[in-house]
């Protein structure tokens, strides 16, 4: 994957997630967000290794 493809990918999620916090759903809001940040703190390390 690109890192143009990984960086949608996370805009995505932190936007699916806003959007979901704001309709009230919170707990699916939380899993989005807590997703997004796992994902992307994933990437920054394998990325920082080569």
């Amino acid at each position: 994957m690109s890192t143009l493809n990984k960086d949608i990918l996370i805009g995505l999620m932190f936007i699916a997630g806003t959007w979901s916090f704001i309709s009230g759903q919170f707990i699916f809001s939380t899993m989005l967000f807590a997703g997004a940040a796992i994902y992307s703190n994933m990437v920054m390390r394998t990325s920082e290794t080569r």
